[in-house]
């Protein structure tokens, strides 16, 4: 398993750069679109008018980025942001206030469902520093104000009417600069789906929000999260991704004394915190470290480190090789630091997925990367193959088949730890 990692730097509005970061990777994303048929809704028009009544300082740039890609209304529709496809990550993160202020995270993902690219821009006279997702939105960032923001998914199945939460982030770093004004915007703009979003500042003050389509947000000041909120919504994804075991080890880890911001990352680099099940979407693609009272990005691998400022950015190319977890090693299985006030199981016992199964990264990793190929070189490939229907359930790909999935494989787990 592998990840292409680019540094790209595009400073002032939209151009050339985005415009080829965007056809390298549009054909993905338009496969991943157009595999729900009609059922991709809204809309042109009310992804528009809600782009307009929630983010509507993001409008000029919107207009700009749909001229740079001869959007059609597919495209045009996608990057409003509003009311994407359903989809999963996992992740954890942890922020450290006081004499030094940083906030450190992994990226819990599938290699071939990531773009790959760290952008340093200035879309809105704000530079920026993200990790860029879905074209035009962000997983992590820091602006030059000093404000960092990272993502954790929220451990729940609900899909409700909003705004994938990539899109939420871009705003927030493009258009706040301190963490008062970051919350405001994240407890205004309805996201999709369940995440939980820390934000810190150069100050050192810093929040986690906990975003739900069905309930309130929720501002907490919550140091670490991971993918739950407050409790466990989803107990075969909990099982699945350890959440509450990685959340014990950060409570546990953030508690020492005289704890060094250089510890803590670290520490995201060691299990279990560093995952290795890549192939089963649940693989350490990165570990990013944002010091925003230095301006400090670093982007960090087990053998590899890329640190950049807004003065000094550059740009740069980076071929990330990942080590899989062997299936049914002592490695990576569930025994492993079970949740307290559950009975221990034994190597012995640990459940082992069944991999003779059908499974969603099969579909969704065909499906992305062959179209990755077909836009950037492989023109011999046909569309057809881009999409196997017998795995296409409703067009819910990435969600449905990853569900159905952690609904096997994590029930057996979970019931492991109940008996």
């Amino acid at each position: 398993m592998q990840l292409h990692f680019t540094a790209v730097s595009e400073p002032g509005v939209p151009g050339k750069k985005w415009q080829k970061l965007y056809h390298t990777h549009w054909e993905a994303y338009k496969a991943w679109l157009i595999s729900k048929g009609n059922a991709y809704e809204p809309d042109l028009k009310t992804s528009q008018e809600a782009l307009k009544k929630y983010m509507p300082e993001m409008w000029p740039t919107y207009e700009r980025l749909c001229k740079l890609a001869n959007a059609d209304d597919v495209a045009a529709r996608f990057l409003t942001g509003f009311q994407p496809p359903a989809y999963i990550s996992a992740c954890s993160n942890a922020v450290l206030s006081g004499a030094e202020i940083q906030l450190v995270r992994n990226y819990d993902y599938h290699p071939n469902l990531m773009e790959g690219t760290q952008l340093m821009s200035s879309w809105n006279g704000k530079k920026v520093i993200a990790t860029s997702d879905c074209l035009i939105g962000a997983v992590d960032g820091m602006n030059e104000d000093g404000l960092a923001i990272s993502l954790t998914f929220g451990g729940r199945k609900e899909v409700g009417v909003g705004f994938g939460i990539p899109f939420i982030l871009r705003y927030v770093l493009e258009f706040c600069s301190n963490v008062e004004e970051a919350v405001a915007a994240l407890v205004r703009v309805p996201s999709h789906m369940s995440y939980n979003v820390t934000v810190v500042d150069k100050t050192g003050a810093f929040k986690t929000v906990q975003l739900a389509p069905d309930k309130k947000p929720v501002v907490t000041d919550a140091a670490f999260t991971t993918n739950f909120q407050g409790t466990v919504d989803w107990p075969e994804n909990a099982a699945f991704n350890k959440t509450v075991e990685r959340s014990a080890f950060l409570e546990k880890l953030l508690a020492k004394k005289d704890l060094k911001a250089s510890a803590i990352a670290d520490a995201f680099l060691q299990k279990p915190l560093y995952n290795t099940k890549f192939k089963e979407g649940f693989g350490t693609l990165f570990t990013a470290v944002y010091q925003p009272a230095k301006g400090v990005v670093e982007m960090r691998w087990p053998d590899e480190k890329v640190t950049q400022t807004f003065e000094d950015f550059q740009e740069e190319y980076k071929l990330i090789q990942f080590e899989e977890a062997v299936i049914g090693s002592t490695q990576d299985t569930a025994w492993a630091s079970v949740p307290s006030g559950t009975p221990e199981t034994t190597p012995q016992e640990a459940v082992v997925p069944n991999t003779s199964k059908p499974n969603w990264q099969e579909t969704v990793n065909e499906t992305l990367t062959n179209a990755k190929a077909h836009a950037s070189k492989a023109k011999d490939h046909e569309k057809s193959e881009l999409l196997d229907d017998t795995m296409v359930h409703r067009g819910e790909i990435s969600w449905e088949i990853v569900a159905d999935y952690w609904a096997n494989v994590g029930k057996s787990y979970w019931e492991k730890w109940q008996n």
